[in-house]
């Protein structure tokens, strides 16, 4: 679905299904580097199960018009805008890693519109190292092959989601290889990751949160350690569920994920 917000064209995933606003509506933001893509069967179980879902790309990610915006600050503004384009009053905010401060942001900046927050891969301080902002700058290419090694559990992950005889590591290249060559923007990768790093809002936005909150935590993710997010789940009131996964969890763990955000929003 096309959507026109703050002036732009932006594009919103909706699961399969004609977008209808009189539903409970579920919107999925995706991570850095990433697009819509990220939470296909997460968007299409709860479209075909009573749910109005927007899976939207980021702008300045494949088919939302750039530039990208510089901040989380800058993105919640941009999710709320979304939501008044689509007519949606309330919604359920579920987002992943650089998503998950997102829908943080914005639900602490219209806590009256966000009726659940489900943070997946997430941690505060989403702190990046300046070795990987520095490669993001002169090597984006390079900078995408060490996030990825470090975003799954295993050398040899388990084919899953999409199916059997999937590639995660190489899917998970690709799709970053692509939202970076579709935009042209060969800064893409440093704006994404400046963005979680310089985000220092955290706490402060989980004191404005109302809504009951969930946290989906991959044990073995290296990029947002399960640890480094105790202390926003303790701000935040959080019900934190564990899957046996590393940072890309949706992909590598897909059923448990699922499982989780459907107890998070039932």
């Amino acid at each position: 679905m096309k959507l026109r917000v703050q002036g732009r064209e932006a594009y919103a995933y909706t699961g399969g299904k004609p977008f209808d606003a009189s539903l409970a509506c579920v919107v999925f933001m995706h991570g850095a580097m990433k697009d819509h893509g990220n939470f296909t069967l997460l968007a299409r179980w709860f479209a075909h199960h009573g749910w109005a879902v927007l899976a939207p790309d980021l702008p300045g990610h494949m088919r939302s018009a750039g530039p990208a915006l510089p901040s989380v600050e800058a993105m919640a503004d941009w999710l709320l805008a979304l939501l008044d384009a689509a007519g949606v009053e309330r919604a359920a905010l579920a987002g992943h890693s650089m998503g998950s401060l997102v829908a943080l942001e914005a639900a602490a900046r219209a806590p009256e519109r966000a009726t659940h927050l489900v943070m997946l891969g997430t941690d505060y301080p989403m702190s990046v190292t300046p070795a990987l902002l520095e490669l993001g700058r002169s090597d984006p290419l390079a900078a995408i092959d060490r996030v990825v090694t470090f975003s799954f559990s295993t050398l040899a992950p388990k084919p899953s989601y999409p199916g059997p005889g999937v590639w995660l590591r190489g899917g998970g290249r690709a799709l970053m290889r692509q939202v970076l060559a579709h935009g042209r923007d060969p800064m893409l990768f440093h704006t994404d990751f400046s963005a979680c790093n310089r985000y220092a809002n955290g706490f402060q936005a989980a004191a404005q949160i109302r809504c009951p909150v969930h946290l989906v935590l991959g044990t073995f993710d290296q990029m947002t350690p399960t640890m480094a997010a105790q202390d926003l789940a303790k701000a935040l009131d959080a019900t934190v569920h564990t899957v046996p996964a590393g940072h890309f969890l949706m992909q590598e763990c897909p059923d448990d994920v699922l499982d989780a955000l459907r107890t998070a929003l039932a």
